[in-house]
């Protein structure tokens, strides 16, 4: 009798000591399933240099937020709207999280596909004309914020008369299909106006009439303005090769245009809004903000660099306080 009430309380010890132990596991198995996985979809316009930053820097941010918990879908438009639309659907049918539109022709397609998952814009100049907005407060009210890359247009105009002093006419050269292209040269226009140059506007459909119209252009003035603008930056070798030979400059709005067929420009940092509007999407992913909420952010610095390759060819003798690319 002994014996077996001895075992009994064995069996009893190590009953209690083996339930303690799941309990003191327990929590780590919990954590372990609470580590929650988000799914973003990624639309960017174009490739080229100002889009590529952009989206890198949203990346970046959500990967130091969200180590191994973020399954990006990045898929690029190829400068075609149509392709926009068609790549945010497909993101709308997989039920994404969030999705982050690169360019303002990526922001109307993810606005067109969907009114409940929550979008962040990103390298939209003014989301007023880009989504048809009359009254604009700072923030959309909607599913939709996100960042702008719109620099000061009233400096960027005033780079002109520095520049070139003795310059009479001004091509303002851009897409016609970008809303927010057509909003720049607008105010540009008023700018220079109160500067006393005269200006010509000279707008291009698609890839396939930018030559041809940048050679228009080059006819009619003594230097080109190109606003930030998606289209003539993923063409801007092909600019280039049109208005260096007619010894027509350009100053541009964005430092890779520039790069490719600028004189200088008064630029942001395109890696820096994409870093912003990250911290955006980390707000909302957590609860921490939402999204009708958010105002658009801007960027904080504006640079000025010039093209030393260009100004080379050109015979032009970079103006001081502009710094050369760093390549």
């Amino acid at each position: 009798m002994k014996h077996a009430k001895r075992t009994l309380s064995l069996l009893i010890i190590f009953s209690v000591l083996f339930l303690a132990g799941c309990q003191n596991k327990a929590p780590e198995t919990k954590g372990t399933e609470e580590k929650k996985q988000y799914s973003i979809g990624i639309v960017q316009l174009a490739q080229h240099e100002a889009l590529d930053a952009a989206t890198k820097g949203f990346m970046d941010v959500l990967n130091e937020k969200f180590p191994d918990q973020v399954v990006f879908d990045v898929q690029n438009a190829s400068g075609d709207t149509t392709n926009c639309t068609t790549i945010v659907n497909g993101f709308v049918s997989k039920k994404v999280d969030l999705i982050m539109a690169n360019a303002t022709p990526a922001l109307q397609a993810a606005a067109s596909a969907t009114d409940t998952i929550p979008i962040l814009g990103t390298s939209v100049t003014h989301y007023a004309p880009a989504l048809d907005i009359e009254e604009w407060t700072g923030t959309v009210g909607t599913n939709i914020s996100g960042t702008s890359d719109l620099a000061d247009l009233k400096q960027q105009a005033a780079m002109i008369p520095e520049w070139f002093p003795d310059a009479k006419t001004v091509s303002l050269f851009y897409c016609s299909s970008e809303a927010n292209s057509a909003f720049q040269v607008e105010e540009v226009e008023k700018h220079l106006a109160e500067l006393g140059l005269e200006t010509k506007r000279f707008s291009f459909t698609d890839t396939n009439d930018v030559a041809s119209v940048a050679l228009a252009a080059c006819k009619e003035s003594d230097v080109i303005y190109i606003p930030t603008d998606n289209t003539a930056a993923s063409n801007a070798e092909a600019i280039a090769n049109v208005i260096l030979p007619e010894k027509v400059p350009a100053i541009a709005g964005e430092i890779g245009l520039c790069k490719g067929c600028g004189i200088a420009t008064l630029t942001i940092s395109y890696e820096d809004i994409g870093r912003a509007t990250g911290e955006m999407a980390y707000k909302i992913l957590t609860g921490e903000a939402k999204v009708e909420e958010m105002p658009i952010e801007y960027a904080p610095n504006f640079e000025k660099y010039y093209n030393p390759t260009i100004c080379e060819q050109l015979g032009i003798t970079p103006l001081e306080g502009y710094k050369p690319f760093e390549d």
